[in-house]
């Protein structure tokens, strides 16, 4: 994996980039590289933080669709 690939660690986490690394990752020494990336670039705790955010938009879209383009409803 050259320099580009392995990234560094203010690397943002790229689900499709990861995907494409693990599909190159055929052998020991690749899953090997691919596994020192994800931990120096500490996608575990970006995906957490990714999730968490889709989760809180996920909400405030069910929210809004309930409470309708008046904003607040003064029946429920």
């Amino acid at each position: 994996m050259d320099k580009q690939e392995t990234g560094n660690q203010e690397a943002i986490y790229d689900y499709q980039r990861y995907k494409q690394l693990l599909a190159k990752a055929v052998d020991e020494t690749k899953r090997l590289e691919l596994i020192e990336i994800i931990i120096k670039e500490n996608a575990r705790e970006r995906l957490e933080a990714q999730r968490m955010a889709d989760q809180v938009a996920m909400t405030a879209m069910t929210v809004a669709r309930v409470l309708g383009p008046g904003g607040r409803r003064e029946n429920f």
